[in-house]
């Protein structure tokens, strides 16, 4: 189904629970993404994958954090998902890849962990989103000192992503405390999460776009007092791989302003590791 199509379905399986006004309410805040999984041969979205080599115009500098490079996680492609995500992106944005400093699997330089200390796990020193412009991205080999992971190439499945159970998104709604819409939408907030999932939405481990399983995805705006709702979810990678990176889970998330990202400014990304 296109989203338009997906969207009304998702806003008639609330209805059945919620009403359709209060349905109406919530469903605003459902945001397009998309299920990442295994591609089988032929089924990838594009050049999107975990791990392998990054996909870099030429004389694009390797990013990294003091002098030791970071390491590629995953790669984006956003040509490939852009009919879902409607004017969210700017046109051309092309190839997303996302960095992070390894410290934690077996490839990882004996020196990250003292790099790392100086910044913390949420500091954007330690990683980076990086655009590429898909005619001119080329496989680019990694520096010495840089974790290469086996790459995975991605089928992506679209669908839209209600926010977390405690995500700050819920309290826009403006329900109160108590009062009969708060306790349709807390009944409501529990049955998707133990007990059916409305048509359209998605369910998944590894997330692009969409909203993070777990709402850490916009810590760092919150611990510094901004705002989470004005960030989006760019990616959420589970802790299934072979790399780990801080957080008791291990999982991994990467947002950014909303402003920032339909300008394509992705030096304004933040990652952010959860924590239980």
């Amino acid at each position: 189904m296109d989203p338009k199509t997906t969207l009304a379905a998702l806003r008639d399986s609330c209805a059945e629970h919620l009403g359709a006004d209060l349905a109406d309410r919530v469903v605003s805040l459902a945001r397009p993404g998309f299920s990442l999984t295994e591609a089988a041969p032929g089924q990838a979205a594009g050049h999107s994958r975990f791990g392998g080599k990054a996909m870099l115009e030429p004389g694009t500098p390797w990013p990294v954090c003091e002098d030791l490079p970071l390491s590629l996680l995953a790669v984006l492609d956003t040509d490939a998902l852009a009919p879902w995500l409607g004017d969210l992106l700017p046109p051309g944005t092309g190839l997303l890849n996302f960095f992070h400093l390894d410290k934690e699997s077996e490839q990882s330089d004996p020196t990250a962990w003292k790099v790392a200390a100086g910044f913390g796990p949420e500091g954007p020193e330690v990683g980076r989103v990086v655009a590429a412009r898909s005619t001119h991205a080329v496989e680019t080999d990694p520096p010495a000192r840089s974790s290469v992971f086996a790459p995975v190439p991605w089928a992506a499945e679209p669908g839209f992503a209600l926010p977390d159970t405690w995500d700050e998104a819920w309290d826009t709604l403006g329900l109160g405390y108590g009062g009969s819409d708060y306790e349709a939408v807390e009944a409501f907030k529990h049955a998707i999460r133990t007990e059916w999932s409305p048509q359209g939405v998605l369910s998944c481990e590894d997330m692009a776009f969409g909203r993070p399983v777990f709402p850490t995805g916009s810590s760092s705006a919150m611990l510094n007092g901004d705002d989470s709702n004005r960030y989006h979810h760019l990616l959420q990678l589970s802790g299934r791989h072979e790399w780990y990176i801080d957080g008791e889970g291990g999982w991994m998330h990467w947002s950014i302003p909303t402003e920032a990202l339909r300008a394509g400014d992705f030096s304004q990304a933040i990652p952010t590791p959860d924590h239980w």
